[in-house]
């Protein structure tokens, strides 16, 4: 089984991380190592679609780690819905003399390597993602750096809401999921912190608590807004009006998808891409990596995906208790 895969083809698909490209050069660069060749697929399914798939060596990925987004470009491609794009995708590996493929994204992207498989080409996926939502796994490719570049922001705009005494609504990503949110609002010392996992939609509590604090002498409030819940802008002017204290709404947006790699993204990142390509190289099919307890370890992607993930209640409750420092 260990000679079967001969020529290794990587793609990155869904939202961009940063320390794709970290993992992407570990997957070329072991591959070579191990006597294999390497094909990178453009734009994700998209590009395994229409035939973008180019030669890698080691050259390829040099001076690559330190760099966000992906150097192999990424897309959405709602055509992996449909069995006849997916027999097609394969072929098209199939006809590159792709015989293992590494996919890079979350579980949408895992759906597709899933199908693939079943067309004999075998499949490695890598969560990569900055939501941190794949629920077999305590890490994801990104989330590290996108929650520091989050934390980072928020401590800024904590500086100019104190100057001005205002309530700001501090809006990060996370597509339906709140763990950038909670972790910031551990970090930041968030007043309040919204997730749509908690998340009550009861604007009285928060108009309270921002007029409690301020009668207790808060200069500032910080909310924390996880995207799955969003309307931030709206959310500040009724909370402006309710409370008569100047509320302004900041939406982070993408930056958080941008910028160098953390150190733990580089390193987790290369790890889990190598790791890939060693299971490749032992016969093993439709598996993702992730990482659990402190180690390194890989699942069935069926498995995987039937997985439920949920925010830590311990945290959110630490959140909570830590943060209301004028409760004296």
């Amino acid at each position: 089984m260990a000679d079967k895969v001969k020529t290794i083809g990587v793609l990155t698909s869904g939202g961009d991380a940063p320390g794709m490209n970290a993992a992407i050069r570990a997957v070329v660069r072991q591959a070579i190592a191990r006597g294999k060749t390497v094909k990178g697929i453009r734009r994700g399914y998209a590009g395994l679609l229409s035939g973008e798939i180019i030669d890698m060596n080691a050259h390829s990925v040099s001076e690559t780690i330190q760099r966000g987004g992906t150097i192999l470009q990424t897309a959405r491609c709602l055509e992996m819905l449909d069995p006849e794009y997916q027999e097609k995708a394969a072929k098209n590996a199939i006809a590159a003399g792709i015989d293992g493929l590494v996919v890079i994204g979350g579980d949408g992207s895992f759906k597709g390597a899933q199908k693939i498989s079943k067309f004999g080409i075998n499949t490695i996926g890598l969560p990569g993602t900055i939501d941190l939502d794949i629920a077999c796994t305590e890490y994801t490719i990104g989330f590290d750096t996108a929650v520091n570049t989050a934390m980072e922001a928020i401590d800024k705009v904590r500086d100019t809401s104190t100057s001005h005494e205002r309530c700001s609504i501090i809006e990060v990503m996370g597509r339906g999921a709140g763990y950038i949110a909670l972790w910031c609002g551990i970090a930041n010392g968030a007043e309040d912190v919204l997730l749509p996992e908690r998340y009550d939609y009861d604007e009285q509590k928060l108009v309270n608590h921002i007029i409690e604090g301020r009668k207790k002498g808060k200069q500032h409030h910080i909310i924390i807004n996880a995207e799955g819940i969003g309307h931030s802008t709206s959310m500040a002017k009724r909370i402006e009006a309710a409370t008569g204290i100047e509320t302004r709404a900041t939406i982070l947006g993408h930056m958080q998808r941008g910028g160098s790699p953390t150190c733990k993204d580089r390193v987790y990142a290369s790890t889990m891409g190598a790791m890939a390509v060693d299971l490749l190289c032992e016969g093993k099919t439709n598996r993702v990596v992730g990482y659990r307890h402190g180690e390194f370890i890989d699942f069935d992607i069926d498995e995987a995906l039937a997985m439920k993930k949920d925010v830590d209640e311990y945290q959110y409750q630490i959140c909570k208790s830590l943060n209301n420092d004028y409760k004296y």
